[in-house]
């Protein structure tokens, strides 16, 4: 198969809307990635072309996305590429479009906050005192409908949730002159 794999940084112009379908529940919202070049005249980097783009999610990925990422927040998506068209009013109509593969926050312009979704293969039950884990395996009480997941939200102190740092096992990163 030739796919086109792609991976675009960009932010997100629109609510991400879900609905879900027969073959499975998507996701869609509308990416924008203005690339940024330095003007030797101004001295100064400025604004280039920006290239739009329509992201789909499918399935598990459509529920974290819409719980998850909101209009405005800063993202990296990887998937493939394709272009949708169809018939409009002026003629033949096509945009590009993304089947994202994987969707996540760019924490080159702000910090984030993961929580694992609770895998199907896990046999052992969530300890008494989850730190505020639902019975899904998902935070919060759900202030975002359907997902219980709270954004924003920081990890709880279980002894789970993070592990220690074994300082043995890191090697000296050498000074730089």
């Amino acid at each position: 198969m030739n796919d086109t794999h792609v991976t675009v940084v960009g932010n997100v112009v629109d609510s991400p809307r879900r609905v879900n379908l027969q073959n499975g529940a998507v996701t869609n919202f509308r990416l924008a990635s203005t690339a940024r070049r330095f003007d030797t005249q101004s001295q100064a980097f400025v604004d280039a072309g920006t290239f739009w783009v329509d992201v789909e999610c499918w399935n598990d990925l459509s529920g974290n996305v819409s719980g998850s990422v909101a209009k405005g927040d800063p993202v990296i998506v990887q998937g493939t590429l394709t272009t949708h068209s169809w018939e409009g009013e002026s003629g033949r109509r096509s945009t590009p479009r993304i089947r994202a593969l994987a969707v996540g926050h760019n924490l080159n312009r702000g910090t984030g906050v993961f929580r694992r979704t609770r895998s199907e293969r896990s046999a052992e039950p969530l300890p008494a005192g989850d730190g505020g884990l639902s019975g899904e395996g998902l935070p919060g009480d759900g202030d975002l409908p359907g997902h219980g997941l709270v954004r924003g939200r920081d990890y709880e102190t279980a002894p789970e949730t993070l592990h220690g740092l074994d300082t043995h096992d890191l090697a000296t990163e050498p000074a730089h002159a």
